[in-house]
């Protein structure tokens, strides 16, 4: 089986295994700090503190991330205005691989690249995509694992909702 390809499924075997109770994060903790190279420089999550950041974990390999880039790209051009900044972290261990998805599958928002997964392991990242919104105090508010069409409603309210705190 091709590595890549074996890693994918057993991220997902695992995600799915574990639940939501597999997390090390939790609404209400601080999210782990990170520093990242990023298609525009380092990505130092302190930084967008004050923002409501939608934290998405993605790589070249995963079908739902194909389907999820379109909805971030939606929601960053509508509620980036408002305090929203999208982060995509990219897990691939190639970049090329990245490159090509990202040229199939543009990022209207910012990616960042963890190709050794330190960040996705602080995060305790179990499939893919995996996402994390954090509040514009630097908490945790969701840890929401795939992407399907049937979520993407409540998965706005939650943007919307945290938007809405003070």
């Amino acid at each position: 089986m091709h590595r890549k390809w074996y890693r994918a499924a057993v991220m997902l075997a695992a995600g799915l295994a574990c639940g939501a109770a597999g997390w090390a994060v939790e609404p209400g903790q601080p999210a782990p700090a990170f520093e990242l190279p990023g298609t525009k420089g380092p990505l130092v999550l302190q930084k967008l503190k004050g923002k409501v950041v939608y934290l998405d974990f993605w790589a070249s390999w995963c079908g739902p991330c194909r389907q999820s880039f379109p909805w971030m790209n939606e929601m960053q051009a509508k509620y980036g205005p408002r305090g929203l900044q999208i982060v995509g972290v990219n897990l691939d261990a190639k970049a090329t691989d990245a490159e090509k998805f990202l040229a199939d599958v543009p990022a209207q928002f910012t990616v960042a690249y963890d190709p050794k997964g330190d960040t996705a392991r602080r995060y305790a990242i179990k499939g893919m995509p995996s996402s994390v919104l954090i509040g514009a105090d630097g908490k945790v508010i969701k840890v929401h694992a795939g992407f399907r069409e049937d979520e993407r409603r409540a998965l706005e309210d939650a943007i919307v909702a945290a938007l809405a705190q003070p």
